[in-house]
């Protein structure tokens, strides 16, 4: 049901809402600590291949955030097992964590290839994907990448 609908159809419930809405809103933010981890592993592989490591100030400056924001997201990623760090020290992904940041990197580099096969420019197309990559399904991501494939085979 389109956005409009569900907010339409949740008004006069009073102020609690609809289990639906709740259940949506839920949703949404399981989506957006995913996001927030493939995020945080793909920086975090980033720098241990540029650096040999990832501290905490660096991923708050890669990210934009504060330390206590990076703080508190590693150890939200230590108690999933994507992450190993000791205090002070630099921050390891675990196997889980390099499977996850690989296949966002692979998911990312994807949508770039595809945006710039529609004639996106490379600037754009990395911003943009940066929002697409989380939330293509793999139907879509499969598609992107037999698009690719066509238009690179030779005629």
């Amino acid at each position: 049901m389109p956005s409009s609908q569900r907010v339409a159809s949740d008004k006069g419930r009073g102020r609690g809402g609809s289990p639906r809405q709740a259940e949506n809103l839920s949703q949404t933010r399981r989506e957006h600590a995913a996001e927030i981890a493939e995020d945080y592993v793909e920086a975090i592989a980033d720098l241990v291949t540029e650096t040999g490591e990832a501290r905490v100030v660096d991923l708050a400056n890669r990210l934009g955030v504060t330390h206590v924001t990076v703080n508190r997201t590693i150890a939200r990623l230590q108690k999933g097992g994507f992450v190993t760090s000791q205090p002070y020290r630099a921050i390891f992904l675990t196997d889980k964590g390099r499977q996850l940041a690989a296949t966002c990197k692979s998911r990312h580099e994807t949508v770039v290839a595809f945006l710039r096969s529609l004639g996106i420019p490379e600037r754009v197309a990395e911003m943009d994907a940066e929002g697409i990559e989380h939330h293509v399904s793999p139907d879509t991501l499969a598609a992107f990448r037999t698009a690719l494939r066509r238009l690179n085979s030779p005629r």
